[in-house]
């Protein structure tokens, strides 16, 4: 068969000891990413309980990843926009 000569759906050749071990730090660092998202959660339910609001503090971590001449661009368009509908 060509599952026992390692062979792949592809017909070729497959080292099943690194497919496996592969498998295996994907499964390690998924678990891990898990573990820091909890970790994550956890801060933002510490500062809700001390009064912060969880929304701005995302808000300001997604704009704090952004160059500060892209998130500009996106606050004229969206200040743009708000003005169109009213909204200012």
């Amino acid at each position: 068969m060509a599952e026992e000569r390692g062979e792949g759906m592809g017909g070729g050749h497959v080292a099943a000891d690194e497919l496996r071990l592969l498998i295996e730090r994907a499964e390690r660092l998924e678990e891990e990413k898990k573990g820091i998202q909890d970790d994550i959660k956890d801060v933002f339910a510490e500062a809700k309980g001390r009064g912060y609001d969880p929304k701005a503090m995302k808000k300001i971590l997604s704009i704090r990843k952004k160059k500060r001449e892209e998130y500009q661009e996106e606050e004229a368009i969206l200040e743009t926009y708000l003005q169109a509908l009213g909204m200012l």
